[in-house]
């Protein structure tokens, strides 16, 4: 994470034009408002920046796992240009969806130790984005019975819970760019890259 400190002055001037003409093109009647004051879970997640969503359509925005909310979070630090590493410091929320999906994600890391302690075996949770992940890491980061780790690629990169003494599972490797069929003008070899 870098040290870059985001505000409403930053953010505000850049997202609220591009919010107000998606929802009024989607005909989805909802509010918004930046604040810099509220951080309900500062251990999991610390932002400069929340845009809090309210109003008659904010279910539509939460619907789906809250894929039109982090859609437009995602449009939103694209416009901003945020970084892959500060995407934690500017955050979107409706009805305190985050706060919840955060509680719902410790008790899921803590109720997949217990499994992974009794069973001797690991749990691999589903894919889920860095931020999802980073909260089943810390929900574990302090017992020593386990450990936890990210493994795959994006974007279906999931966590594995090990028991603290068993390695880690082989990691397959990326795929490299695709092999493509000679059109005959290198003398017939196929599958060369280009």
């Amino acid at each position: 994470m870098s040290n870059r400190k985001y505000t409403i002055e930053d953010v505000q001037p850049k997202v609220e034009p591009f919010l107000k003409r998606i929802l009024e093109s989607a005909g989805i009647s909802a509010h918004f408002a930046f604040t810099s004051q509220e951080t309900p879970h500062p251990d999991f997640e610390n932002p400069d920046v929340r845009v809090k969503f309210s109003g008659k359509d904010v279910d539509d925005l939460l619907a789906n796992k809250a894929e039109v909310l982090l859609a437009l979070e995602h449009l939103s630090l694209e416009i901003l240009h945020v970084p892959q590493e500060d995407h934690t410091k500017v955050t979107f929320d409706a009805n305190d969806h985050r706060m919840l999906r955060i509680e719902e994600l410790r008790f899921s890391a803590k109720t997949a130790a217990e499994r992974v302690r009794t069973s001797k075996m690991p749990f691999r949770f589903n894919p889920m984005n860095s931020r999802e992940r980073r909260v089943l890491h810390m929900a574990l980061r302090g017992d020593e019975t386990v450990r936890s780790e990210s493994e795959g690629f994006e974007p279906r990169r999931n966590v594995v819970i090990y028991p603290a003494g068993m390695p880690s599972s082989p990691q397959p490797q990326q795929a490299g760019p695709p092999m493509r069929r000679s059109s005959g003008r290198d003398g017939g070899r196929e599958g060369r890259r280009r």
